[in-house]
């Protein structure tokens, strides 16, 4: 199967200052294991590319609670108290994107796009220095492509050649983001031989998963 490593192997891989995307949705299908030894591992100014900051101690919150973290960029910050008080101090900075933009911009990258066109944000601060394109008469914000150097992901099955399939909801950000960074490290529940998953249950193939890690609990 693809190459197998640890929890530590893996947090050695990240040095300070990576983009980091991380799959989950208020902290549903985010790969805890690899979020607590990255949190544990005392790296800085990740910026952590995630659709919300969940809460202090879900989703990317034990990132940003141990001082991880210098940029976050995401859709939601609302229930996570710590990211409140670090983006007012100044300690970490904030890029709000709304979520369909957010979702877009890592598939651009995924894709290969040089970028998305969108309405959402026209007239707002999020237009604040962004080229603005006419399309049949109407205006649209060039939104540029989000990639990242790592993507930590989660799955609730892996097989032996990498695929991955997951469990309802969980699914959310993790088959996006595996598209669209320079590796891609996978935290499954359980890895399972060759044809236990069913070809039409994969939702992220192999051919894109650079590391499996097993879940640990």
């Amino acid at each position: 199967m693809h190459l197998a490593i640890t929890l530590e192997e893996a947090v050695a891989m990240i040095p300070d200052g990576a983009r980091v995307m991380l799959s989950g949705f208020m902290g549903v299908g985010t790969p805890d294991g690899l979020v607590h030894a990255l949190a544990a591992s005392g790296k800085k100014d990740l910026t952590m590319i995630v659709n919300d900051a969940a809460r202090p101690d879900t989703g990317v919150g034990p990132l940003v609670k141990a001082g991880c973290v210098r940029k976050f960029i995401g859709s939601h910050i609302g229930v996570n108290p710590d990211v409140q008080k670090k983006m007012r101090s100044g300690e970490i900075e904030v890029e709000l994107v709304p979520q369909g933009t957010l979702v877009e911009r890592i598939r651009a990258a995924g894709m290969g796009l040089g970028g998305i066109l969108t309405p959402t944000g026209l007239g707002t601060l999020i237009a604040e220095g962004k080229q603005v394109i006419e399309v049949d008469g109407k205006p649209f914000l060039l939104e540029k492509p989000l990639r990242a150097d790592f993507a930590l992901i989660a799955a609730r099955s892996c097989d032996y050649v990498g695929n991955l399939t997951y469990m309802l909801s969980a699914t959310n950000f993790n088959p996006i983001m595996a598209l669209a960074a320079d590796v891609v490290i996978a935290e499954p529940e359980e890895i399972v031989p060759v044809g236990v998953i069913p070809p039409d249950a994969v939702k992220t193939p192999g051919i894109l998963v650079d590391h499996v890690i097993k879940r640990t609990a």
